[in-house]
């Protein structure tokens, strides 16, 4: 027997039975119940704003899939330049198909000189990265005439390679910059984590990419890929909606991102990491948050309500790395929140357990990055997601120009008084 809801008005009597699917309802419902009848949903808490087929997540469950393949199986064997091609066609490639893929994207890395010269040049010296990023994306839109023909599948992909390909490029750049350092023109010869650390990093002929850090990069970049319709995503569909063109949208996007309460969380963890200071103040810490008087950043989830799979894959990486670079005080610290976290009830209680956050600003940290370039690592990865939600809505019949509608809580009709009788 079929699912069914059945809502009915008590100010008419009229009802109306729509069908349930996977525990959603159409909102046509209540049009026909009442054309001006509208739903309250701040944040949209309740609201499924589009149907998708690029990530399952079973908050309850701690389940995160990518076109239904687990994410634990692809980050144990899949490669970020792998999973961009699965998430952006809804297959995994083929060894011939991600040989290509593979070798186009490292073929379109450079950033046209004028890009560079008079537009990167322009940022004042102390410029965030992450304002820097924003702006260079949207800056990029313009070089190229044929970017607005979003309809044009050849034309629209090629934006995509564009894209996935430039990010890691503009990213590097906005580090150089920030540090008055020349830029490094990218490598084709390398992968694609490998390649970026290369352009962050390389002085003259003396740095050498490490395998292993480059693996555990490219683990992140799979993590950070996408997350179904969080904040950054929704803001690149809003946008898409109106036909922008993809680099418009991928800023937008990215400046959703930037906020702290989306992006900036593992700066936040790693902030509070610093501020603790020694693993002998964990407790006294642990308690002024159940006091009320702090805050435990890293932990809990708007979807995730049991685990983060996303944490224990990068728990796993964070060792991996620090075997390379050394131990991190800050590492010892974080362990023994979790530890205390995890067998205090206040936390249990409310399901507040390591989130994706709580470790990769601690492997960011690591391999070099300052905090300041966290945001921008989060966005290189999840611009293949944002691209890939931009492609589904623009196939999707069913979207429209997004234009939600408000309750209007303000003042009823009255009349304009001169300024001279106020």
């Amino acid at each position: 027997m079929a699912e069914t809801i059945t809502i009915i008005d008590d100010r008419t009597g009229k009802q109306v039975t729509v069908p349930i699917h996977d525990g959603v309802f159409a909102s046509s419902a209540l049009r026909t119940l009442d054309p001006n009848l509208r739903m309250y949903d701040p944040a949209f808490l309740s609201t499924a704003a589009c149907a998708s087929s690029i990530t399952f997540v079973d908050g309850d469950t701690g389940i995160m899939r990518y076109r239904g393949y687990p994410i634990e199986q692809l980050a144990e064997n899949s490669s970020f330049l792998e999973v961009a091609f699965l998430l952006l066609n809804g297959e995994l490639p083929t060894r011939e198909q991600l040989d290509t893929w593979s070798f186009d994207v490292s073929h379109h890395t450079m950033i046209h000189e004028n890009m560079r010269k008079r537009f990167v040049d322009g940022f004042h010296y102390d410029a965030h990265p992450m304002g820097m990023f924003i702006s260079a994306i949207a800056a990029l839109g313009t070089f190229y005439e044929d970017s607005k023909d979003i309809f044009d599948p050849n034309v629209l992909n090629k934006q995509i390679l564009r894209l996935v390909a430039k990010v890691p490029t503009i990213a590097a750049m906005t580090y150089r910059f920030s540090c008055g350092l020349p830029f490094v023109l990218p490598n084709n010869s390398m992968g694609y984590a490998q390649n970026f650390l290369n352009m962050m990093y390389r002085i003259g002929d003396d740095y050498t990419v490490d395998p292993v850090l480059a693996r555990a990069l490219d683990v992140l970049f799979i993590l950070h890929a996408d997350h179904e319709q969080n904040c950054g995503t929704t803001a690149m569909r809003v946008v898409s909606s109106s036909h922008t063109d993809p680099y418009s949208a991928t800023a937008a996007a990215a400046a959703a991102l930037y906020g702290p309460l989306h992006g900036g969380a593992n700066e936040g963890v790693v902030r509070m990491l610093g501020e603790i200071g020694d693993i002998k103040n964990v407790p006294a810490f642990i308690e002024s948050v159940k006091r009320g008087e702090g805050r435990l950043i890293g932990f809990g989830h708007r979807v995730y309500k049991n685990f983060d799979p996303r944490a224990t894959i990068i728990k796993k990486t964070a060792y991996d790395v620090f075997d390379v670079t050394g131990s991190n005080p800050l590492l010892d610290i974080a362990l023994k929140m979790e530890e205390v976290a995890l067998n205090d009830d206040y936390f249990v209680s409310r399901k507040l357990y390591p989130n994706v956050d709580f470790y990769s600003g601690l492997i960011y940290q690591a391999l070099g990055f300052p905090v300041e370039m966290f945001t921008v690592l989060f966005a290189i990865p999840r611009t293949v997601g944002w691209l890939a939600h931009m492609s589904e809505l623009l196939k999707d019949k069913e979207q429209k120009i997004s234009r939600p509608r408000q309750w209007y809580i303000g003042q009823d009709a009255r009349d304009y008084t001169p300024i001279v009788t106020r």
